[in-house]
């Protein structure tokens, strides 16, 4: 009796080593510390910001406005997303069932013959003739086995490791809802670029066939001076290849529209039809006032930096859990049902059985796979936190990168409306002197190539200031309610 008692005694000191070793790796971890945004932007400090401000209301244009409302209904991105957010809400649901009993109805029969020479064989039969024993309750060899009832297993969460889990659980499903927020950003910001892309086509369009009619006109003159012997076949020519090149300039905007038109059919989810659109580019009314608000503001609607906080939170969980892997764990398995050898007998009261175990496990052999598996959440989590100040760091950065460019666009626009005014000056003079003759065709041809550029250019910076306005938008948290 000594043997096994002595067996006895060191598996339970063994247990309770792991148990001391289990509450030694609970030592709370140094805390991790994540980067502080700055308290302004740039030193500027507004009472409201428009990333507060519902898309509606900051798109206007109810051309751009419905498009956004039919991409928010059809895009096959924002539908995969609300997908991912089930299966982490599933997730969740899973970890929550771990908390609680595990109970199943078992049906089962099975078969087994004693060895002779067992203790099971000499006991059975030995039993068979025993003056205790009724006839129906003589076993026969092979031996059937009946069960029917049900059976239960139940870890008791006595550490907090199955909550902590379901709370990692948890803080991923609230990140795949700000996943899901941060697609909704992305796609108003990218049709609202494709669509300030369009207007601005359209405005090139319009320039590019104003001087086709300039231009028309340019070659007819020419062609009654080259009669009347005032010009030459060369500038003839120069003043026609002027014209192809703007006529050849127009079928690539018209090209450029339907490429834009199928990429915004795309992200609105249906096939190639039409953009309604309100006024060109330069027709568009801009925002006087802009407001940012604070840094702090802007960290609390970024859908990115919210998931990459959340994200953080569920890999801490996991850690703690991992941690909590090296305790021990209570496990309760009762069963509950009928229990016999003979079918006649199955259903007779004398069957019920019960039964009820418990026993306490703690992890001696396998320290080095949950080692492992807490080194691996350790940097997990590290990786995580190093996710979220880059999303701090890169949120601040675009707005205050959008608000730079915005200031700088506004100093250019006006700079390219007084170049474009007097290059169209220069258009009407240089007409005028050569029909004066105090000017040649090269001249003319000068002029109207420069003020085609430079309308030209005064649209694509229009479209820059307007596609910068959404950046800073989106990049102050705006567009996702």
């Amino acid at each position: 009796m000594d043997l096994p008692l002595k067996y006895l005694n060191r598996f339970l000191a063994g247990l309770l080593l792991s148990a001391l070793y289990g509450c030694k790796v609970m030592t709370p971890l140094p805390p991790k510390v994540s980067l502080q945004a700055p308290r302004t932007f740039l030193e500027r400090v507004d009472s409201t910001s428009i990333g507060t401000l519902p898309i509606r209301e900051f798109f206007t244009d109810p051309n751009l406005a419905a498009l956004i409302d039919t991409a928010l209904l059809r895009n096959p991105d924002i539908a995969m997303a609300i997908q991912r957010i089930e299966i982490a809400r599933a997730s969740v649901l899973e970890r929550e069932g771990t908390l609680l009993p595990s109970v199943s109805a078992e049906a089962s029969g099975g078969v087994r013959r004693f060895g002779k020479y067992t203790s099971d064989g000499v006991g059975n039969y030995d039993t068979n003739f025993s003056d205790n024993i009724e006839p129906d309750q003589k076993m026969s060899n092979p031996l059937p086995d009946y069960f029917l009832g049900v059976r239960s297993s139940w870890e008791v969460d006595i550490w907090g490791k199955l909550r902590t889990r379901r709370k990692g659980a948890y803080l991923r499903f609230l990140a795949t809802e700000k996943a899901q927020q941060l697609v909704v950003t992305n796609l108003v910001a990218e049709v609202a670029r494709l669509y300030y892309q369009l207007l601005t086509l359209d405005n090139q369009l319009e320039i590019i066939r104003s001087n086709e009619d300039l231009q028309n006109k340019a070659v007819e003159t020419i062609e009654i001076q080259k009669d009347a012997g005032r010009a030459n076949e060369l500038a003839v020519r120069q003043f026609a290849a002027q014209l192809l090149n703007t006529q050849a300039l127009d079928i690539q905007i018209q090209q450029q529209i339907l490429e834009v038109e199928n990429r915004i059919n795309l992200l609105l989810g249906r096939f190639s039809q039409p953009i309604t659109r309100g006024n060109p580019i330069l027709r568009q009314t801009f925002p006087d006032q802009i407001g940012v608000g604070v840094p702090a503001q802007m960290l609390r609607r970024r859908p990115d930096v919210q998931q990459a906080e959340l994200e953080l939170k569920a890999y801490e969980a996991d850690l703690q859990a991992a941690r909590l892997d090296f305790l021990p764990s209570l496990n309760i398995t009762p069963y509950l049902g009928l229990h016999a050898f003979r079918g006649s007998v199955l259903f007779s009261p004398a069957s019920l059985a019960f039964g009820l175990l418990g026993g306490v496990t703690a992890p001696i052999l396998n320290r080095k796979t949950l080692k492992a598996g807490q080194r691996r959440s350790q940097a997990q989590a590290t990786e995580a936190l190093f996710a979220y100040n880059k999303a701090v760091i890169n949120a601040f950065q675009e707005a205050a990168l959008s608000m730079r460019t915005m200031d700088n666009l506004k100093k250019i626009v006006d700079l390219k409306e007084q170049e474009t005014t007097t290059l169209q000056q220069g258009v009407s003079i240089s007409n005028d002197l050569f029909l004066a003759g105090y000017a040649n065709y090269l001249e003319v041809i000068t002029a109207q190539r420069s003020v085609l550029a430079a309308e030209l250019d005064q649209t694509t910076i229009q479209q820059q200031r307007f596609i910068t306005l959404v950046n800073l938008y989106r990049a102050l948290g705006g567009g996702w309610e």
